[in-house]
Parts: structure tokens; C-alpha cells; sequence
């Protein structure tokens, strides 16, 4: 019956609520706006892991170099997708 609990996915689940609250507690407490960009920046990056790491299952995958790949396109739209907006939105290009 062990097995059949899926004991990193739910705490995977409860990390990135708690991820996910620290972030939105950071936007609402009064620091400094380098101090509240470096945290959210942390705790993205520690978010995007943990989804690719638990849920993913990235290490679990025989081809390396085709995982790369998908990751690297990935932030390539991720990217495009941000400066896209900022340019459209911010900088009315």
C-alpha cells in the first residue's frame, strides 16, 4: 500500500503552495523593490524545479539530449513570450 501512495507528489504539491504563498507574502510586506525581485526570482526558479524534478519527472528520462532540448525551447518561448509583452506593453513598440 506503500507503494501505491504518491508520497513525493504530494509534497511536491504542498512545496509549491508554500512557494507559491512566500511569493505572494513578499509582494504585500514593505522591502526594498531589488529585495522583493531577488526573492521572487528565488522562489520562481525554485518552483520551476520542483515542478520539473516531481512533476515531469525529468531525471527519470534515458535521452539527456533531447530533455535539454525541450527545455531549452521552452525558455526560448518563455523568453519571446516576456520580451514580447514588455515591448508591447511597457515600451509601446
Amino acid at each position: 500500500m506503500a507503494k501505491l501512495f504518491p508520497k513525493s507528489h504530494v509534497i511536491g504539491f504542498i512545496s509549491s503552495i508554500v512557494l507559491t504563498l512566500l511569493a505572494m507574502t513578499v509582494l504585500v510586506l514593505d522591502l526594498s523593490f531589488a529585495a522583493k525581485m531577488v526573492i521572487l526570482f528565488v522562489t520562481a526558479l525554485l518552483q520551476a524545479s520542483l515542478q520539473l524534478f516531481l512533476f515531469m519527472h525529468i531525471s527519470e528520462s534515458e535521452d539527456k539530449r533531447e530533455l535539454y532540448i525541450n527545455i531549452a525551447y521552452a525558455a526560448f518561448v518563455g523568453i519571446v513570450t516576456i520580451v514580447g509583452s514588455l515591448l508591447v506593453m511597457v515600451w509601446d513598440m
